[in-house]
């Protein structure tokens, strides 16, 4: 059977940043991905390499960040006075997750701070990466009823370790932090 739209696909793969070849995420040896195909749950370059492909099929694709997490935006760059961080140990680089205007769940990262204000980045951690990932196929099948109705498989993602799983939507300053997908690294699922 092919992957297309209303199939479920589960799959093994790694992911690496094509610039410094750094592994981002692997599934290799764990549980696979699970995912409905057409749904959205990953990344659209992902899902545009894996359509019509089928169980057994492996194969390498780069994926400009168009269509994976976006081009890196300037504007997602925000200084907030310090005063709102009370409490907290700054770091530079360190993940933080805070409400957004729309109430949604956002994460942002720490990019540099002073005694006065915190420069926060609203990019996806991904953002302006091209990735090369590196998939095998292990089964693919029709979707249940269930499964369509609900947009996912066992009633949520499945996602396993999730790097892949998400969209790639960038609305301003919207990031959540998995829907109530499940995913677990901070590779992807959002």
């Amino acid at each position: 059977m092919k992957i297309k739209q209303n199939t479920v696909v589960a799959m093994e793969y790694s992911v690496r940043d094509k610039d410094n070849n750094e592994l981002i995420d692997t599934n290799k040896g764990a549980q696979p991905l699970e995912f409905l195909y057409g749904s959205g749950q990953i990344i659209s370059g992902l899902e545009k390499a894996l359509s019509q492909k089928g169980a057994g099929d492996s194969f390498s694709v780069e994926i400009a960040p168009e269509d994976a997490y976006g081009v890196y935006r300037t504007d997602f760059l925000q200084e907030v006075p310090r005063d709102q961080f009370e409490g907290i140990e700054l770091k530079e680089g360190m993940t933080l997750f805070g409400q957004g205007e729309d109430g949604r769940t956002v994460q942002v990262i720490v990019k540099d701070f002073n005694d006065s204000v915190v420069m926060i980045d609203y990019n996806h951690p991904l953002a302006g990466k091209t990735l090369v990932f590196d998939v095998m196929v292990l089964d693919v099948r029709e979707a249940s009823e269930q499964e369509i109705l609900s947009g996912g498989v066992g009633g949520g993602c499945g996602c396993g370790s999730g790097c892949g799983c998400g969209s790639n939507d960038h609305h301003e300053h919207s990031h959540d932090d998995g829907g109530g997908c499940g995913c677990g690294s901070g590779c992807g699922c959002h």
